[in-house]
């Protein structure tokens, strides 16, 4: 009769429902008992509405030889994998720029082990990431290799997986993006640590084994908490950017996304005057960058990498009228300013990511150069420092380099690709000033003779003092300017328009 629905249709219905939270209670309570969402919570939260189109629903794990199938429907639901395409931030990005690709490792099946169908389905997205040039978001929460998928009897170890490879075979083909919250062991926390950028809730431990397999191993009883916690991964660069909980991450991941799927149309900004005055009149005075880069950016616009590692140096996004630019910056609140080793090796694999994907680079500098030592050296200083010159010599990408205060020595050569030529326009502002290396390192250096020839200390600090006001007129940014050896010396309140100005000569 017309308007009834024919058995094979009702039973797909009730199939499908097997797979999703109405009919998984249980799964979904001890979920929000911990205070964390369902896969298909974070799911729903991340895409557009009506935009996810799902592949391998149905898949159950390869146990059907030892378990009751209606119960793996339930139990065991799309194989511990939700994967598919979909639209993300399409209310605010060209719609043909807002298509990704969607990964979410489902803890409440089997504790997110990855289970013979579950790494088919990971491939099969991979390969529709890779043919189609979709961005892929990926929730990482889970336990690494599942052993109990008994269906399986053609192979030993199990090793002869297409899944790491395809999914670290994207790198700067598409923009990857992992999150995650709770427990991420061996195969998913390698799938953590490849992706371009990492995001990780407060309630997260991440790390190459999980206490079966540290056990296992003979190197005793671990708690699964003492394993790569959040705090710890943070201060190793490990996670990029700490959220507060998965709607705070969800919400991370579409506002990281956004800088790689291109210019929104509404925005604001500060009033640039402002910058004028932000700058200390004593140059020995440190002041918070930050400041300067959230006037500078569109209002809220500025999302920042790795805050606590590599500090010297800050990583991250911004908008200027709309359009994304990644962004480095010298905080002379750490170390000065000074270019530390782990601060290079942060900054130059941001900027080799960012140059994959096309993104220009803002480059806000004021640095007495690289730090020294040896307590510098004890830390790979020469390998890691040069890695900086290595990813700016690469770009293809435009980058505009502002010169805030300080630009000494390599360390200022390194903070903008490599030369001063290199940037497609080097400008600073009025209280800029530059040298082979910092003033008063310049002055003890050179003129050693001179100062140890004074005997009263007052004298001699008089002197010293002299001799570093020559140094700096002779190096002021006006000075700079007229050798050539920058652009521009600019008004800090007019940065914004020279940025959008350099970019659109560069064909950016």
């Amino acid at each position: 009769m017309a308007g009834e629905i024919r058995p094979e249709l009702a039973a797909l219905r009730a199939r499908l429902a097997r797979t999703l939270d109405g009919e998984r209670a249980e799964a979904l309570q001890k979920r929000h008992a911990r205070g964390n969402r369902s896969a298909r919570e974070n799911l729903a939260d991340l895409v557009d509405e009506g935009s996810f189109l799902e592949y391998g629903q149905l898949a159950v794990a390869a146990q059907r030889s030892r378990r009751d199938y209606q119960e793996l429907q339930r139990a065991t639901a799309a194989d511990g994998i939700i994967t598919g395409t979909a639209t993300i931030n399409s209310d605010t990005v060209a719609p043909e720029c807002a298509r990704a690709a969607v990964v979410v490792n489902d803890y409440a099946v089997l504790a997110g082990t990855q289970g013979y169908f579950h790494h088919h389905k990971l491939d099969r997205i991979c390969d529709l990431a890779a043919e189609h040039r979709l961005p892929v978001v990926m929730y990482t929460e889970g336990g690494g290799g599942r052993p109990g998928d008994t269906d399986v009897t053609t192979q030993i170890a199990g090793l002869n997986l297409q899944s790491f490879r395809a999914w670290a075979a994207l790198t700067g083909k598409v923009v990857r993006i992992a999150v995650n919250n709770g427990y991420c062991f061996a195969g998913n926390a390698a799938l953590f640590g490849c992706a371009d950028f990492t995001i990780a809730t407060r309630n997260s431990w991440i790390g190459m084994a999980g206490p079966a397999m540290i056990e296992g191993g003979g190197m005793g009883v671990v708690d699964a908490r003492e394993i790569g916690p959040a705090e710890d991964q943070l201060r190793n660069g490990v996670i990029d950017i700490l959220a507060e909980d998965e709607a705070d991450a969800t919400r991370l991941a579409r506002q990281l996304l956004s800088y790689f799927q291109g210019p929104v149309a509404h925005w604001r900004c500060a009033d640039q005057k402002g910058l004028r005055d932000i700058i200390p009149q004593d140059r020995r005075w440190a002041y918070p960058v930050r400041r300067v880069i959230e006037t500078l950016a569109d209002e809220g616009s500025f999302l920042e990498l790795r805050r606590v590692y590599g500090r010297s140096i800050v990583t991250g996004f911004i908008r200027m009228e709309g359009r994304p630019l990644a962004l480095i910056a010298n905080d002379c609140q750490q170390l000065g300013g000074a270019v530390d080793a782990e601060a290079s090796e942060k900054a130059a694999r941001f900027l080799q990511i960012c140059n994959s994907f096309g993104l220009p680079v803002l480059s806000l500098t004021d640095t007495p150069g690289f730090m020294v030592g040896p307590a510098s050296e004890k830390a790979a200083a020469v390998r890691r420092m040069s890695s900086l010159f290595v990813a700016g010599a690469s770009m293809t990408v435009p980058l505009v380099a502002i010169f805030l205060r300080k630009g000494y020595g390599l360390g200022a050569m390194a903070m903008t690709a490599g030369s001063f030529a290199a940037p497609v326009y080097a400008a600073a502002w009025p209280t800029g000033e530059f040298g082979g290396m910092g003033l008063e390192g310049a002055v003890r250096l050179g003129y050693r003779k001179e100062l140890d020839a004074v005997e009263d200390p007052a004298e001699r600090e008089a002197l010293f003092n002299t001799l570093v006001g020559q140094l700096y007129e002779l190096g002021k940014a006006t000075e700079a300017a007229s050798f050539l050896e920058i652009d521009a010396v600019i008004d800090p309140a007019g940065t914004r328009e020279v940025v959008l100005a350099a970019l659109r000569s560069a064909g950016a």
